[in-house]
């Protein structure tokens, strides 16, 4: 197994103790934007002058059909995203590499993210780390959460990524992922390269 590097460096000074969404964003789509949102209406009711830290996983991966973008590509579908939603507010966006040891995953990612503040996931194993690590944790709720999983949008997107028909993409993938996401995908070709990675699709479940 090829050892992973740690790329990006962790920054000199991370953020302040904040509210994180951390996610692989494989690609951007509408379970992450329900779970941002539902941080950003937490925020304010709760800590109004807190800053939200949307922390991008896997930073550090090669290119393959369960990681096809880079953290780069990742934070511009958020920030196209973002930039179509004034409520959002300060956020700040934290790419992290992988370790392969969860133990010691959130003092890692604290050099990144900053800490402890407060964990807004919807994803069980997570918040339990993040609470023996010190970290208030809030739980978000996902209806559908199935139509939203990863590997089911990345595979729709496969299977339309020969389609020269910008259209018909649209109105697939709209189902799941955010128009600005969409745009972002056609316009910098990035979907295309999901035909050519040669994986054979993503083994269901």
């Amino acid at each position: 197994m090829t050892e992973l590097q740690i790329s990006p460096q962790p920054p000199e000074m991370p953020p302040e103790p904040s509210i994180v969404v951390l996610g692989r964003f494989q690609p951007f789509h509408r379970g992450h934007e329900i779970l941002i949102t539902s941080a950003v209406e937490w925020r304010d009711e709760n800590s109004p002058e807190s800053m939200i830290v949307i922390a991008i996983g896997s930073s550090n991966r090669p290119e393959t059909l369960r990681n096809p973008w880079s953290a780069d590509e990742r934070k511009e579908m958020i920030e196209a995203w973002a930039g179509s939603d004034e409520k959002l507010g300060d956020f700040q966006i934290v790419a992290i590499p992988d370790i392969d040891d969860p133990p010691n995953w959130v003092s890692h990612a604290e050099r990144y993210h900053g800490g402890p503040g407060t964990l807004f996931t919807s994803d069980q194993e997570t918040a339990e780390l993040y609470s023996k690590g010190g970290w208030e944790t809030v739980i978000a709720q996902l209806e559908h959460r199935e139509r939203y999983e990863g590997w089911r949008v990345r595979e729709t997107a496969r299977m339309m990524s020969t389609i020269m028909d910008d259209e018909a993409v649209i109105e697939v993938l709209g189902a799941t992922v955010p128009m600005s996401v969409i745009d972002y995908l056609i316009s910098k070709g990035a979907l295309r390269r999901l035909a050519f990675l040669g994986e054979g699709g993503e083994p269901v479940g």
